[in-house]
């Protein structure tokens, strides 16, 4: 895991091979990371696990400076892009679907009113993280690992440097928040 923290720190010195390298190295963590963001709330997005590290790897070559230090920080960065990727294309989706520019009809069968759509919840959640994340970032934090990031309490406290139990009470008090900015 030290070649993970040593290939990032050549990536932001500039090194050209270095940024593939650290892709090959922790391509396997970033699929799970995928696969896990994906069973836990990116259902009906069209993306696969493979499509979903690779949209990122291409924001992150895209991105430049990586602007992670280390193992950790690389991961919670990598859960924000596949966050940014998943809300991006749920967004893309509901465009098309919407028509884009063409011609509206409606017809008044009203037979899919009121039934939950998936991708609507993606969105309101991202919004929503970002209202929270301007009042208090670490809970911002703890439910994007959490719930786009597919990250253990154990893993997030690790990477945020705090305890579990930190963890924990942060993860409930930031699910009454987001419930509370869901329904108003």
């Amino acid at each position: 895991m030290g070649d993970i923290s040593a290939l990032i720190q050549r990536v932001n010195a500039g090194d050209a091979g270095a940024q593939d390298a650290l892709f090959s190295i922790a391509y396997g963590e970033l699929r799970k990371l995928a696969h896990s963001r994906l069973y836990q709330g990116g259902r009906g997005t069209c993306l696969d696990t493979t499509a979903l590290v690779h949209e990122s790897y291409l924001r992150f070559v895209n991105g430049g400076r990586l602007r992670s230090d280390d193992r950790r920080a690389f991961f919670a960065y990598a859960s924000r892009v596949m966050r940014s990727v998943i809300v991006d294309t749920v967004r893309e989706r509901q465009a098309l679907r919407r028509g884009g520019n063409l011609q509206r009809v409606t017809l008044e069968t009203h037979v899919a009113d009121g039934l939950p759509d998936g991708e609507d919840d993606v969105v309101k959640v991202h919004e929503v993280l970002d209202m929270l994340a301007h009042a208090e970032p670490r809970l911002a934090q703890v439910v994007e690992m959490r719930y786009f990031g597919g990250y253990s309490e154990t893993e997030i406290g690790l990477a945020l440097d705090i305890t579990e139990r930190t963890v924990r009470r942060d993860w409930d008090k930031a699910r009454l928040l987001l419930s509370v900015m869901l329904r108003g």
